[in-house]
């Protein structure tokens, strides 16, 4: 069992001596469980820290999986209701003809919202991330200390970053693990330079209620899974 970030250097490199290992799970926790495993690191889903004061992430270098990293809603309030009503379309979910709104955003090009022959796009400054359409900015925004203090609420621990290569599927995949991060803090700027290069989506989940009331089933921030160690402010590489 590995108590420090020492300890853990140390039996890292001995597995990245190991080259290839096959995976100890198929499926898309095999890299966790396998990692957690030569670590010698009891699996659990608790929020407190893996080792030490540290948790423990790892992912597969080529991997499209997207991750949520917060769920927040816009502000002001009945933003949601606000944009439901104005971009919103109909849909068969539903048996009436109240609108919902699902869309994927960025800020490098504008999304085609349904059939409703409205487009909008994610924007920014120094101080809010907001939207905008093609004809206008919205009032309708994240502002920064909001977006910071729900990412500390959800990361509150120091992460150790693990990235591997992989090859094959299924229980005949292979892990090489050979790079490996310290990575802490969150950083609005750097948020903001991965939204810029379009490496940030925002996906808008306003449905309704059976009555037509708005229901929202959170607005989320999600990056790929092989970016998400860019988003802190502190990155050291340690192996």
């Amino acid at each position: 069992m590995i108590n420090t970030l020492d300890d853990f250097i140390i039996q890292f490199k001995k597995i990245k001596a190991m080259g290839w290992i096959k995976t100890h799970r198929s499926g898309n926790t095999g890299i966790g469980k396998t990692l957690e495993d030569l670590l010698n690191i009891p699996e659990n889903n608790l929020q407190e820290p893996d080792f030490g004061e540290y948790e423990l992430k790892s992912c597969r270098k080529n991997s499209g999986s997207m991750l949520t990293i917060i769920t927040k809603s816009p502000q002001p309030a009945k933003a949601n209701t606000y944009l439901r009503l104005k971009y919103g379309y109909s849909s068969t979910a539903y048996n009436n003809d109240e609108k919902v709104l699902h869309s994927t955003l960025n800020a490098v090009n504008y999304t085609r919202i349904a059939n409703t022959g409205h487009e909008l796009k994610v924007d920014y400054d120094n101080d809010k991330i907001f939207l905008r359409s093609r004809t206008e900015v919205e009032n309708v925004y994240w502002p920064k200390e909001e977006l910071k203090k729900r990412f500390e609420s959800k990361i509150k621990n120091k992460i150790v970053y693990v990235k591997a290569d992989c090859r094959n599927s299924g229980a005949n995949e292979e892990f090489y693990f050979d790079e490996a991060y310290l990575v802490y803090g969150f950083s609005y700027e750097r948020f903001v330079e991965l939204l810029e290069q379009g490496k940030i989506y925002v996906d808008l989940r306003i449905g309704q209620y059976p009555d037509g009331r708005t229901h929202d089933h959170g607005t989320g921030f999600r990056i790929r899974e092989a970016d998400q160690d860019l988003l802190f402010s502190h990155r050291v590489r340690l192996v």
